[in-house]
């Protein structure tokens, strides 16, 4: 869940929850919008650009994570893969989530349980390298029976992309969305300040869309990018708003 307001605003006090998201991976691809109308939150609206909808598959570190200010042993450090789509409700931009993956099964449990999160468990791990030129890093993931493998290099320095650049379009984001087993639309912040970005020198997506995302997803299965990033990162805040 990546989203973000204006990059002067402070964070607010009392989080959820508090982390580091480091070295973030958006990989996008155009998608027939009677895919995504059937997970649309009561009262959202796909949000297009030149008239496409859009998803993105995304992967990143979650590092020093706390919850109410309180890091559980264990529980701090670890990667997250996700697949996710782009929303509005009025004036306001966010992301639905299709489906979330990281290491710990009882985290993941405890999403589906508490917040009715679409988060499985699974094996992963991840990788990163770097030298005054390049940042590389690398995840994998075992589920559906086999291995699934995300690599990209990114060339030094970052830069900070406009506002309404493609990049910024992607990545900037002030809202998440979700849905209550009643079907209630949940809401929720994220805050974090607006993230620089390494130019993507290659990027090798080594996945199987059915077995990861259901066989409605294998038309991404051949399918190209229309934009691939690879942002720094930075500390992130939750804050839950309740239904809307």
């Amino acid at each position: 869940m990546t989203t973000v307001p204006l990059a002067e605003e402070p964070r607010p006090a009392r989080p959820f929850l508090t982390a580091r998201w480091a070295n973030v991976f958006l990989s996008t691809y155009s998608v027939p919008r009677e895919l995504l109308v059937p997970l649309l939150p009561s009262g959202l609206d796909l949000d297009t650009r030149d008239g496409q909808a859009f998803a993105s598959l995304v992967c990143f570190d979650f590092l020093d994570t706390r919850v109410l200010g309180i890091p559980w042993p264990g529980f701090r450090d670890f990667p997250e893969i996700n697949l996710r789509f782009y929303v509005r409700r009025g004036s306001d931009r966010g992301v639905v989530f299709v489906r979330e993956f990281v290491p710990q099964q009882l985290v993941a449990w405890a999403a589906r349980t508490l917040y009715n999160e679409r988060y499985l468990g699974a094996e992963m791990s991840s990788a990163v390298s770097e030298d005054a030129r390049t940042l590389s890093i690398e995840h994998k993931i075992a589920f559906g029976g086999r291995s699934h493998t995300i690599r990209v290099v990114g060339d030094k320095p970052s830069h900070v992309p406009e506002p309404t650049s493609t990049e910024g379009f992607f990545k900037e984001h002030q809202w998440g969305f979700g849905a209550t087993r009643r079907g209630q639309t949940l809401r929720y912040r994220v805050w974090h300040p607006v993230w620089p970005v390494y130019p993507v020198r290659q990027a090798e997506i080594d996945l199987d869309w059915a077995r990861m995302y259901g066989s409605e997803w294998s038309v991404l299965q051949s399918a190209r990018p229309v934009s691939t990033i690879l942002a720094v990162g930075s500390e992130i805040a939750v804050y839950p708003q309740g239904t809307v």
